[in-house]
C-alpha cells in the first residue's frame, strides 16, 4: 500500500511540475516573439486599432482593422487634406449661418465673419471646430454635399475600401464610417503633406478675431504632443456613439509612425504602447543606398529604399530589376528601369535605377 501511495504521489508531483512548465512556457510565449519570429502583439483596450509606418505605408499592427466603425472627429483628417489639396489657403472664407450654428465642439465663429481658410484649418485640427468644418466644406466644395463628394472621391483614390463619409465634421450619422486600417493609411498619406504636418504638430495657434478685442487662441486637444517623446500629430475625437477615438503620430530616429484606436477608454496609454511597439520591433532600415550597384546588373540605385523590418525579416525581402523601354519618358530622363522589392510575394516598394 505504501508503494502504491508513493507511486501516486510521484505521478501527482510530475503532473504538477508539467502544469507549472506549461504555464511558464505560455507566459514566455505571450511575452516574447513566437516561433515564426513575429513580435508580441501590443495589448490595448480599443475595439479596433492599427499602427502604420508613415514612410513605407506598411501596416505594422492591426486589430479588427478592416471593420468600418464610427470615428467621430477623426473625420477631420480627411476634411483637412481635401481642403489643403483643393483649396487656396489664403482665401477669405465667409462663415454661413449654417456653419455658425453647427452643434458640438466649436470655435464660436459668427455668421458673416471672414477668416482665412488656413486659420480655419488650424481651428479644425487643434480645437476640432465643427463650425470650422462646415465653413471649410461650403467654401471648398461649393456646398456641404459637394465637399462630401470630394471626401469620398479622395477615399476611393487612396484605396480606402472600408470607408464612407456623410459629413465633414464626424458627428454620428448613418453611413459615416471608417476602419482603423483606412484611418492609418489616410493619416500616413496626409502626414506627407507639409502643410498638414505643420498644422497638426502645432500646440498653440493665435488668429485674428474680428468679433472681439483679443485674438483667437486655440490650444491643441491632442495630449500626446506633451505626453510622448517625439509626438507630432494628429487628431482626437469623441461622440456618444463612437466614444473615444484617437490618431497620434511620432517621429524617432528618422522614423515616423501613426497609431489609431477606435472606441478606447484608455487611449493615451494605449497609444504610448503602440508607438513604443513599432519603434522597438519594426525599425526603419535602409535596404539599399542611392548609388549602390545592383547585383547581377550594370545599374545602380537612383534613390535610397527604406522599409520597417522586424528581426529576421531582412532575408525575406527580395528584389528584382525591371527595365523600361527606350521610348519611355523615364529612359529619356536617364533612368533604365526600377528596382522592385517584394516580401511574401507582395510588392512593397521600388526605386528607380540608372
Amino acid at each position: 500500500m505504501k508503494s502504491a501511495g508513493l507511486r501516486t504521489a510521484r505521478r501527482l508531483a510530475t503532473l504538477i511540475a508539467a502544469a507549472v512548465w506549461l504555464v511558464s512556457a505560455a507566459s514566455q510565449a505571450a511575452a516574447s516573439p513566437g516561433s515564426n519570429g513575429a513580435p508580441p502583439a501590443p495589448g490595448n483596450q480599443a475595439k479596433a486599432a492599427a499602427l502604420i509606418d508613415v514612410t513605407s505605408g506598411r501596416i505594422l499592427f492591426s486589430q479588427r482593422g478592416d471593420e468600418p466603425m464610427k470615428i467621430a472627429s477623426l473625420t477631420k483628417i480627411m476634411t483637412a487634406i481635401v481642403a489643403i489639396e483643393q483649396g487656396n489657403l489664403e482665401d477669405k472664407v465667409t462663415v454661413s449661418v449654417r456653419a455658425a450654428g453647427k452643434e458640438g465642439s466649436s470655435l464660436y465663429l459668427k455668421a458673416g465673419e471672414k477668416i482665412t481658410l488656413k486659420n480655419l484649418l488650424y481651428g479644425l485640427m487643434l480645437r476640432s471646430g465643427n463650425d470650422a468644418a462646415v465653413a471649410i466644406a461650403e467654401h471648398v466644395g461649393g456646398s456641404l454635399e459637394g465637399f462630401v463628394f470630394l471626401m469620398n472621391k479622395k477615399a476611393e483614390e487612396l484605396g480606402l475600401s472600408h470607408s464612407h463619409f456623410a459629413n465633414p465634421h464626424g458627428l454620428d450619422q448613418p453611413g459615416h464610417l471608417m476602419s482603423a486600417n483606412d484611418l492609418a493609411k489616410l493619416s500616413a498619406y496626409s502626414l506627407q503633406n507639409p502643410t498638414f504636418r505643420e498644422i497638426v504638430k502645432t500646440r498653440v495657434k493665435m488668429a485674428p478675431n474680428p468679433n472681439e478685442q483679443w485674438d483667437y487662441k486655440w490650444v491643441n486637444k491632442n495630449k500626446m504632443l506633451t505626453m510622448y517623446d517625439g509626438a507630432d500629430g494628429v487628431k482626437t475625437g469623441y461622440t456618444k456613439q463612437a466614444l473615444r477615438t484617437l490618431v497620434s503620430s511620432a517621429t524617432r530616429g528618422g522614423q515616423q509612425l501613426a497609431a489609431v484606436t477606435l472606441n478606447d477608454g484608455n487611449d493615451w496609454a494605449d497609444h504610448k504602447a503602440l508607438l513604443d511597439y513599432g519603434f522597438k520591433y519594426y525599425p526603419l532600415q535602409t535596404v539599399i543606398h542611392r548609388g549602390q550597384p545592383i547585383p547581377g546588373t550594370p545599374y545602380t540605385a537612383a534613390a535610397d529604399f527604406r522599409y520597417p523590418l522586424a528581426s529576421g525579416e531582412r532575408g525575406k525581402l527580395s528584389m528584382k530589376a525591371v527595365k523600361v523601354p527606350e521610348t519611355a519618358m523615364d529612359f529619356v530622363l536617364g533612368y533604365r528601369g526600377r528596382l522592385e522589392f517584394e516580401m511574401h510575394g507582395e510588392r512593397v516598394g521600388s526605386v528607380p535605377i540608372r
